[in-house]
This record gives structure tokens, sequence and C-alpha cells, in this order.
């Protein structure tokens, strides 16, 4: 999923996309804010990620998945939830229509 995440980035954050990677780590080693902060370096993770070793975000969303992507409007409506790898190009479909979308008013 990270390639795909690093591909939008580049390709749509001119045009107003914000990608916040959630990162609810599974192993102790994950909890460790500096190796995640390494792992993003080696993974060339140019966005934002936070690191929810509390699962706070996790249970706000009622998440249950590895890895989930949430596509939220500019009204801060879930638009899109995609469970696990795949669907790439009906994701990037939704990108382009969402930020086609006038801003709410």
């Amino acid at each position: 999923m990270i390639p795909a995440l690093r591909e939008w980035h580049t390709k749509y954050a001119d045009q107003g996309l914000v990608i916040i990677g959630v990162h609810s780590p599974e192993f102790d080693y994950e909890k460790d804010a500096n190796n995640v902060q390494a792992a993003m370096v080696d993974l060339g993770v140019e966005y934002p990620v936070t690191l929810d070793n509390e699962y706070t975000t996790w249970r706000a969303y009622q998440n249950r998945y590895w890895p989930a992507g949430y596509l939220i409007d500019k009204a801060g409506n879930i638009r899109r939830l995609h469970i696990g790898e795949g669907g790439y190009a009906q994701t990037e479909a939704v990108i382009q229509a969402l930020l086609a979308e006038p801003a709410p008013s």
C-alpha cells in the first residue's frame, strides 16, 4: 500500500490531497517512535505518519483491518473505505473525483 500512497502524495498533494498515515503497531518494537521514524525514512514516506500506540484512532474509526484506507472528503465525511491491499485504480478514481468536488460553503 505504501508505494501507492507515496505516488498519490507526489501526484495530488498540490491539488489538495492530504495523506496521513496512522501506524497502529502489532508488535512491541513497532511502538517505538524511533523505529517507526527510521522505517518511514527507509520506505521513502514523505507524508505525515502518526503513531497510534493506544489504538485511539483505530477505535474511533471502529477499524478491524490491516491495512485499511479511508478517503475523507472536504466536509469530513468518509467516502471510501478500502480493506486490504489492491483496488488502487478504483481508489485513485475516487481521489480524483473528490479533489474535483467544490469545497463546502
